[in-house]
């Protein structure tokens, strides 16, 4: 990898030196409200070059990290979404459990339960 970068980076800098000895005619820039001394075209050609990567650069993070938010958002409205459904499920089974009768004997002394008698005579 370190040398397909070596290789990349001299490729960039020949490039950059061909702009710079083929366009070598001095030029002015208007900046609108000021105006830039005038410097070789070349050169002028590779600041510019570099400046786009660099914004493109910068503002590709942004954006990554902008959909990252969004994915995140939504992965985190998504299970909030699934332990809502968990929680009411939850509260209906708890709802139907409160109302589910339970003979206490206590409470109702006439309810008695039936308990089968034990045959003692024989020997088992």
């Amino acid at each position: 990898m370190r040398f397909v970068l070596i290789i990349l980076l001299f490729l960039v800098f020949g490039y950059s030196l061909g702009l710079v000895l083929t366009n070598s005619s001095e030029i002015g820039v208007n900046l609108l409200f000021t105006e830039a001394p005038a410097m070789n075209l070349g050169l002028l050609l590779i600041l510019c070059l570099f400046l786009g990567v660099l914004i493109g650069m910068l503002l590709s993070l942004l954006l990554f990290k902008v959909f990252q938010n969004k994915w995140e958002i939504s992965r985190l409205n998504k299970e909030n979404k699934r332990l809502q459904d968990k929680l009411t499920q939850a509260q209906v089974e708890i709802e139907q459990l409160s109302h589910t009768p339970v003979v206490d004997p206590a409470v109702h002394p006439d309810s008695e339960v039936y308990v089968e008698p034990i045959d003692t005579t024989t020997i088992r």
